[in-house]
């Protein structure tokens, strides 16, 4: 099968992070023997005028037999002009916009209508997307991007010793992802150590409190690293859609503490760790405390993982894609 793969976010040089479960997943689909043909965007700047760009990538594409765009809008708006059949996956922001933002509404209605699938990659996300938007309904399906058990593994080594219990949070040091009130927490449990690992508007508000250190951003290559290097991985983000770091901590064999709000409790067990209520500082201690009781490395975190095999979800797409070909079978 012939697919054209068109993202806003697709690792590159300069941001090799960047929508980097999108290209975990085109991989897998390689690996089946798919010829993928990429029109994505690869670096966070530029601006909107970057969706130009991307538009030409699309109109000069060369023959395909369906089209996978990720991200409802823009990507999946643009993606109209490539023709033929179309499946689009839905990963958080781009169903937020609807409603919040002028004109998204009528766009990502316009991208429902005209493909033959949507995915989502969390089934909290599937209800959000069809209570915003009832004509989705009965077209959307739930896969989500899944996780490399080869490079997220418990085998991987560490990337520093930290002081234990080792509690370190992945991802952008946000509002969203909820970071003061995960570093006010930790100093309630007093002991142990709590590391950053990422950049984001709030890096001054967390650095210089005791026993807490800021990474910084990293290769995308070392993440897994940093990962092993915990005792408890902690995401308790306000929202989270899906929760991608919470599920690849998860299958390097850490115990987590994520948010309930949004997709981690589909996935996270309670022997895999606790789930929280992201604006409860005072549960979140709390939870950080019972989560250092369990085992680390904790194997039934690895075992909950391992039903989200990116090989496996990437099975599931490819069934998605081959039903919107006309006379091909999954």
């Amino acid at each position: 099968m012939r697919i054209l793969l068109v993202s806003q976010m697709y690792p590159g040089p300069e941001d090799p992070d960047l929508g980097s479960f999108v290209a975990q997943l085109v991989h897998a689909l390689r690996e089946r023997g798919h010829e993928i043909e990429l029109a994505v965007l690869d670096r966070r700047g530029g601006g909107k005028l970057r969706y130009l760009e991307l538009r030409r990538q699309i109109r000069a594409a060369g023959p395909h037999d369906v089209t996978w765009a990720h991200f409802l809008v823009p990507s999946g708006a643009l993606a109209l002009a490539a023709g033929g059949p179309l499946v689009v996956t839905a990963h958080g922001r781009d169903v937020r916009n609807i409603g919040a933002i002028p004109g998204v509404r009528r766009a990502t209605a316009r991208v429902v209508a005209r493909a033959s699938s949507v995915i989502a990659v969390s089934d909290y996300l599937r209800r959000e997307l069809e209570d915003k938007l009832p004509s989705a309904r009965g077209k959307v399906e739930v896969i989500d991007s899944g996780v490399d058990l080869v490079r997220f593994s418990p085998e991987v080594q560490p990337a520093a010793t930290l002081e234990s219990p080792a509690f370190v949070h992945v991802g952008s040091l946000t509002a969203r992802k909820n970071v003061v009130r995960l570093a006010d927490a930790f100093a309630q449990l007093g002991r142990g150590s709590l590391t950053f690992v990422g950049d984001g508007p709030l890096h001054p508000r967390l650095e210089g409190r005791d026993r807490v250190r800021v990474v910084g951003p990293v290769p995308h290559a070392d993440v897994p690293s940093w990962l092993t290097a915990a005792d408890v991985v902690c995401g308790p983000a306000l929202i989270e859609p899906f929760g991608q770091s919470i599920l690849e901590a998860m299958a390097c064999g850490r115990s987590v503490v994520a948010t309930r709000i949004g997709g981690p409790p589909e996935f996270v067990t309670p022997d895999a760790g606790v789930l929280v209520d992201p604006l409860d500082q005072d549960e979140l201690a709390r939870a950080l405390e019972t989560a250092t009781s369990l085992p680390s490395p904790n194997d039934a975190a690895r075992a909950a993982a391992a039903g989200h095999d990116v090989r496996r979800q990437a099975e599931r797409v490819e069934e998605v894609l081959l039903r919107a070909v006309p006379g091909r079978q999954a």
